[in-house]
């Protein structure tokens, strides 16, 4: 009976490791293989070792069982530009000019690209916290058919006008800092953030407690509420909640609180980043 038990337990060892998502790493070879295979291509453009976002896609949604249940439906490719990790030169400048030839311009985009025909027909940038069941029916809500991608290019327009907006809006917000006006900052922050959902609305009070203490250093007690209030918001999302603790406790400390002293990344521009990836 042992030796029985064993030798299941071996099986489905190796019936979960045979069913780990398989990546690569060359388009090419991929579509080639989505057409013998008759699949449509899932390409993931991150930044492994430096953006926040792209881990939290993977670990959220690309590491899960409900991933793992459907990856067999694509030939998934992951194209990846590290900042840190080594990467043969030839590899890097392939993977910079597919990135301008699909017009990456946020990390994670991930695309979902018809094997024969080169189209695009899914398309998300960024992550805004959702669990795996959410960001797998996001794609499979794109349809590979004339209507879908006409739906597709009518959502990519929404998000360059909403971008667009963003811009005019952070603009705002570094006007109203400049003037020492808090509300009128802050009310740019509400309208940035209206339409934001999930753990990402959490930048926004964040953004407040920050851009408060650029106005008012003394206001340290208001700051520490709205950076509480996000703290609260990110729901459990490590990566997020963990540079809204660590501004908590240099606020605490007193280690911040001039102009200039918010963490690297943290800026008005780190809002608008924010919407697109929510």
């Amino acid at each position: 009976m042992r030796v029985i038990v064993s030798l299941l337990a071996v099986s489905a060892a190796l019936t979960a490791v045979a069913a780990e998502p398989v990546w690569l790493t060359d388009l090419d070879a991929a579509k080639a293989q989505a057409v013998k295979e008759n699949k449509p291509v899932l390409v993931d453009f991150t930044g492994s070792d430096w953006c926040p976002p792209c881990k939290a896609l993977h670990k959220n949604v690309f590491e899960s069982a409900e991933f793992a249940a459907v990856a067999p439906k694509y030939v998934l490719v992951e194209l990846d530009f590290p900042r840190k990790t080594p990467q043969a030169p030839e590899l890097k400048a392939k993977n910079a000019a597919l990135s301008k030839q699909f017009g990456i311009s946020g990390f994670p985009t991930v695309l979902l690209i018809d094997a024969k025909s080169g189209d695009v027909f899914g398309k998300t940038v960024g992550f805004g916290g959702q669990t795996a069941k959410e960001y797998l029916e996001k794609l499979a809500s794109f349809k590979n058919t004339p209507e879908g991608k006409t739906a597709l290019e009518q959502e990519q327009k929404s998000a360059v006008d909403r971008s667009a907006k963003s811009r005019v809006l952070g603009q705002k917000i570094n006007e109203a800092i400049a003037a020492k006006d808090f509300k009128a900052a802050e009310a740019a922050l509400d309208e940035m953030f209206a339409d934001v959902t999930g753990p990402r609305k959490a930048v926004m009070p964040f953004n407040k407690g920050r851009i408060l203490l650029m106005i008012d250093p003394t206001a340290k007690e208001q700051a520490l509420k709205y950076v509480d209030e996000a703290l609260a918001l990110t729901a459990g999302d490590e990566t997020l909640a963990k540079p809204f603790q660590a501004f908590r406790e240099k606020i605490v400390s007193g280690a911040t609180g001039a102009p200039g002293s918010a963490p690297k990344g943290a800026a008005p521009k780190a809002a608008a980043d924010a919407k697109k990836g929510a």
